[in-house]
């Protein structure tokens, strides 16, 4: 039986970018198709009782903080805990991993991957076309023709639909993994969608 996994986040977010690249090893070991679905949780938040980081109690700003700090350690990946350019306007972004898409999900898992590690490993501001078209060579991408085609309005609506579809399945945080039915919130839940994929 096939199984495919779909992916609803941000490429603004840390906990996505965590658990980015063992999530794609996963999904190549149990042989799972994933469905890259990039949202945006400016729609999804007001209807889930989510709030932006900037908004939130000091109490849990701080305690994020101590959280991704103790995740860089255990994984040992780089990981700068209040990048320069963070927040940003992720649009752009959005729109081209979107684009990536029609060259296939791993294309757009790729080109994903580059843009969160821009972000979070490198204080790269991938609001900026100059650095996401940097993103787009690195992960092996046309990057004309992914900034072309994130202008269409197929894409857009792509992404409209995408949201929509993470509001109705119950979706309100970055990563969520939903499989068989069931979500799985937060690259730390991804002992749990393994076991899932090894049924």
């Amino acid at each position: 039986m096939s199984k495919t996994v779909d992916y609803y986040f941000s490429p603004m977010s840390p906990w996505t970018y965590l658990g980015h690249e063992r999530f794609a090893q996963m999904a190549k070991k149990y042989g799972a198709t994933v469905g890259v679905k990039p949202v945006d949780y400016g729609r999804i938040f007001p209807l889930s009782g989510g709030l932006p980081l900037a908004k939130r109690a000091p109490q849990r700003q701080k305690y994020r903080l101590v959280e991704l700090e103790r995740w860089r350690k255990h994984l040992g990946l780089p990981l700068t805990l209040q990048p320069k350019f963070f927040p940003y306007d992720t649009g752009l972004a959005t729109l081209l991993i979107i684009a990536a898409r029609r060259q296939g999900e791993q294309a757009a898992m790729r080109l994903a991957g580059a843009i969160l590690r821009r972000c979070w490993a490198e204080e790269q501001n991938m609001a900026d076309e100059t650095a996401l078209a940097a993103a787009a060579r690195g992960a092996g991408l046309d990057a004309r023709a992914l900034f072309a085609a994130a202008n269409k309005a197929d894409i857009r609506a792509d992404y409209e639909a995408f949201t929509d579809e993470a509001i109705a399945r119950d979706v309100f945080g970055a990563p969520t993994y939903v499989y068989d039915g069931e979500l799985f919130w937060g690259q730390d839940r991804l002992d749990f969608l393994e076991r899932a994929l090894a049924r």
